[in-house]
């Protein structure tokens, strides 16, 4: 059986909807989408750094549509672990945690793997939102469309735009 790494933030938990959240709570109005496209987080998004630290950003953030259909399918055809670089903001820990078990119960706590840097990561494939983290990865690399990355050629990396393309891809 082929061991999938999946990204949790950009990939199954919408951050860019909790980013627009927080900053139209902040700012009194709702920037459109297209505003962030091909800017980089941390530039899009001025109060970025409060926002994840912030208690409850990740616990609440909305799951990004279709992918727990979709994950239960691939749960069943392959190896999946939920592959989070979530030592950079430690306080996400137990939210992540939450927010999983919350939205996936069918993974079980073997299939969770929060770590610092992903290069330790061993799988066949990996979906992930960012290049720093497929780059370096030596299988199968599927970049998940997210605005940060909309602008750029995807390279070698085979690109998604919606988890009905990750079916089209996977199953």
């Amino acid at each position: 059986m082929e061991r999938l790494a999946v990204d949790m933030d950009g990939v199954l938990a919408d951050v860019y909807e909790q980013f627009f959240r927080y900053d139209e709570r902040d700012f009194g109005k709702r920037r459109p989408p297209e505003e962030v496209i091909g800017v980089e987080e941390r530039k899009a998004f001025p109060y970025i750094n409060e926002y994840v630290y912030t208690k409850g950003f990740f616990r609440t953030a909305p799951v990004v549509k279709n992918s727990v259909e979709i994950m239960t399918r691939l749960n069943e055809k392959y190896e999946v672990f939920i592959v989070s670089a979530a030592m950079e903001f430690p306080q996400s820990l137990p939210e992540k945690l939450e927010w999983l078990k919350e939205h996936f119960p069918f993974l079980s706590w073997q299939q969770l793997v929060f770590c610092g840097s992903k290069t330790i990561v061993d799988a066949d494939i990996m979906i992930d939102d960012h290049f720093r983290n497929l780059d370096n990865f030596s299988g199968i690399t599927i970049l998940y469309t997210q605005p940060h990355n909309q602008l750029k050629d995807a390279g070698r990396h085979k690109r998604a735009d919606s988890w009905a393309d990750i079916a089209s891809l996977l199953l």
